[in-house]
């Protein structure tokens, strides 16, 4: 199996399709959709990258981000934010927390393989 994917998103179409795209690439990808304890996944998992949306129930993927940011054990683990929200004070928001790359929904295919790909080597 290919590296780790952890996608941390509570839409089932776009968990269906980021899921089948990068599993066809050769990566193994988990899914978990509730932001309350998306920390501790990320740290039981240990994947080799997360794909993280800004909007989750339950608690905010900027938030998420700087609690992994701020832990050493996750502090370089790359992250994608993947979102609908695309205003430049969001981007600046995900950068000032630490995202390797910030992703807007709706995203192509080639956009997304090229930026995981990008961040870790499968």
């Amino acid at each position: 199996m290919g590296k780790q994917v952890l996608l941390i998103e509570d839409e089932p179409n776009i968990i269906e399709a980021i899921s089948f795209l990068l599993k066809h690439d050769g990566w193994s990808v988990t899914s978990h959709s509730d932001g309350a304890d998306a920390v501790d996944v990320v740290r039981t998992c240990k994947p080799d990258l997360v794909i993280l949306d800004v909007m989750l129930p339950n608690r905010s993927g900027y938030d998420i981000l700087q609690d992994l940011r701020g832990d050493d054990a996750t502090a370089n683990l790359p992250i994608l934010m993947l979102t609908a929200k695309g205003q430049a004070k969001d981007r600046e928001i995900a950068k000032k927390h630490g995202a390797d790359i910030y992703m807007t929904k709706p995203f192509s295919n080639r956009e997304m393989l090229d930026a995981v790909r990008g961040l870790v080597t499968p």
